[in-house]
């Protein structure tokens, strides 16, 4: 094994953040308190933290040895070398070598016999990525050059077609792709790449464009950094192609209004652009019309959806999304004194216990046979329908449900656009508009779909305290039900056909 090098540290998530943007990897080792981290990218590392747990079962079959991160480097690198100069002939788990001051911690090593090893990069993704194959090319670098007699690599993804059949046996989760030749053809870039992370660490910060590579392979945790969001309405606002945002962001264009109409295309992004130099808010003409011709009651309905990368339940598969809390408002009209006569309905069920059965039958007793059901997107819909499939004694008024289904999405970008709403036509961003007292920044805990889905896995972890889980509950029902809230306001402002005044909310 080689002594660790004097040059710049590089590890593989800086090699592979070089390759993304060499600026990116300046700011993470001098100005990481520029960046922000989103639940998203945390929920993604805790995944794949999960799945590498299993991988060790699936490989080693709970045998092995684990070079543990806590060590610190030279430790892990004495760990490593001892094993490998020793024969050790079972799996190697987190092996750590060093080349050149480029370290890597391999998922699992295989010894192969007469001295040889087979390395394992185990991703928690659905198949192979370009960058996967940056990331076996780089192991494959550092432990040939590190002197170990590497035979293959390979790259072990989720097989999304494995249904788990219960008992914590997850025999058949992962799916191996040989990625050796494709390292061994990748390796002149992996030394050019080493050469720029060097430069990158040592030098002036890069003076690296925005552009749409600040999303790809991951969305850069810089970007409100780099791209101008200190404008009043930033050029982000006009969505669409990320390239062609970046050229004028590169342009020197800071707020939509810099941007020149004349160079867009696209009625979307025209309307975004002349509202936004109005400065005001628009209502079209003929919304109260439209949202006239729906009757009482009129439901507002919200699911919350769980996609763990470890199926939880028995018959789940890898990523699948499967129902765990709904909300839903009703609102039955203005009762014979003018008062609207608004109730609320929410399922959630913490028990641990897969909850769609009850979900579902719960759903066809609060939803009734009559009545439009909004939502927002066709989210539910996909949901429903796949409630039908689960449950075939209940697909027929599951299907009733379907056939009820109106989407506000679509009414809401045809009928209503405001400045502030930046170009989206979300949920979130469409509701400060109509009822600034909906405020999902209010909320304690859980104020996204992403943070819901992990909180809920958190409640029903066994490990979860007593008083964790109430404050869980409760956050979580205080999200999903400001969803349909959001629906029920944005719903009576259009019908109104006139702008948003004054805050007020339905009832529950």
């Amino acid at each position: 094994m080689n002594a660790p090098s004097a040059k710049p540290y590089l590890s593989k998530s800086r090699l592979i953040s070089a390759w993304q943007c060499s600026k990116k990897l300046h700011l993470e080792v001098h100005h990481r308190e520029l960046g922000e981290t989103s639940s998203m990218a945390e929920s993604l590392f805790a995944a794949g933290h999960r799945v590498g747990e299993i991988a060790q079962q699936i490989f080693g079959a709970g045998g092995g040895v684990e070079i543990p991160y806590s060590v610190g480097l030279n430790e892990a690198l004495r760990q490593t070398a001892e094993l490998v100069a020793n024969g050790h002939d079972a799996p190697i788990y987190e092996a750590t070598f060093q080349h050149d001051g480029v370290l890597v911690r391999t998922d699992v090593l295989l010894p192969l016999g007469n001295g040889g090893w087979r390395a394992i990069e185990v991703k928690a993704a659905a198949s192979v990525k370009l960058h996967h194959e940056l990331d076996c090319a780089i192991q494959y670098w550092v432990l040939r050059n590190a002197g170990l007699d590497l035979k293959t690599i390979s790259l072990a993804h989720m097989d999304t077609a494995f249904v788990y059949a219960g008992g914590a046996n997850y025999r058949g989760l992962l799916v191996e792709a040989d990625l050796t030749t494709k390292a061994q053809q990748l390796q002149d870039e992996v030394v050019e790449l080493i050469s720029t992370a060097r430069t990158a660490v040592t030098g002036a910060l890069p003076d690296i464009p925005v552009s749409d590579h600040c999303y790809s392979p991951y969305e850069c945790a810089f970007i409100s950094h780099c791209w101008p969001a200190q404008a009043e309405y930033p050029v982000m606002g006009l969505g669409g192609s990320k390239a062609e945002l970046a050229g004028w962001v590169n342009a020197g264009c800071r707020d939509i209004r810099d941007v020149d109409a004349g160079a867009l295309t696209g009625a979307t992004r025209l309307r975004i652009h002349a509202a936004t130099c109005k400065g005001k808010e628009e209502v079209s003409a003929d919304a109260q019309q439209v949202f006239a011709q729906f009757a009482y009651p009129r439901y507002y309905l919200d699911f919350e959806t769980i996609g763990p990368a470890i199926p939880r339940w028995a018959g789940m598969r890898p990523y699948q999304a499967v129902p765990v809390q709904w909300s839903c408002h009703v609102d039955h009209g203005a009762t014979e004194d003018g008062v609207e006569a608004i109730r609320h309905h929410e399922f959630l069920d913490l028990s641990g216990d897969p909850p769609m059965r009850a979900l579902a039958e719960k759903l066809v007793q609060c939803l009734g046979s009559s009545g439009p059901v909004f939502m927002y997107t066709n989210y539910e819909q996909r949901v429903i329908n796949g409630l039908a499939k689960m449950f075939p004694d209940l697909a027929a008024p599951l299907a009733g449900i379907v056939e009820r289904l109106v989407d506000l999405h679509p009414l809401v970008k045809q009928h209503y656009y405001h400045p502030k709403m930046l170009g989206s036509w979300s949920l979130k961003a469409v509701t400060p508009t109509v009822a600034s007292e909906l405020d999902y920044s209010a909320l304690e805990g859980i104020s996204e779909g992403m943070a819901a889905s992990d909180g809920y896995l958190e409640a029903i972890h066994p490990d979860t305290t007593p008083i964790r889980k109430i404050e869980l509950e409760q956050q979580l029902l205080e999200y999903c039900r400001l969803d349909t809230k959001a629906m029920v306001k944005i719903v009576q402002v259009l019908a109104s056909g006139k702008p948003a005044s004054g805050p007020s909310s339905p009832d529950g």
